[in-house]
């Protein structure tokens, strides 16, 4: 198996939204989890209302019992990333784990390029992905 096959099968198993469409499931009540490193963010500026679960503890705040941030549990989950590629395999192993995952195709960059809302991130000492959302 090549990453492009990997990548392909994973994309098939998930719900990839416009950004357009996740900005509009979001407005329904589907949490934007925003799965960028702080650097990035800081950088580039966050999704507002998106939930900071940076991509390292993604799994253990989505369906571990001892670890979940209560705020994802039971919503659609929407996952972003840089360009849209890390986000599409993350959100593949959440479907594994029993969530309603999906991604934005194009990523943080495709939000950007499609005029949506931006915002600076909070800044948040706690443990991470257990933020308040932006």
């Amino acid at each position: 198996m090549t990453l492009d096959d990997l990548f392909a099968a994973a994309a098939a198993r998930i719900r990839r939204y416009t950004p357009e469409e996740a900005h509009a499931a979001a407005a329904r009540g589907a949490a934007i989890v925003d799965i960028r490193s702080v650097d990035k963010r800081e950088r580039d500026g966050a999704v507002p209302g998106a939930h900071h679960v940076p991509r390292t503890v993604l799994e253990w705040r989505v369906a571990s019992r001892d670890w979940t941030n209560p705020e994802l549990t039971g919503k659609r989950l929407i996952l972003i990333c840089d360009h849209g590629f890390s986000s599409v395999l993350a959100a593949s192993i959440l479907v594994d784990l029993g969530a309603d995952a999906g991604d934005v195709v194009g990523g943080f960059e495709a939000w950007l390029a499609a005029g949506l809302p931006t915002k600076r991130p909070k800044r948040f000492e706690g443990l991470p992905g257990t933020a308040p959302p932006d």
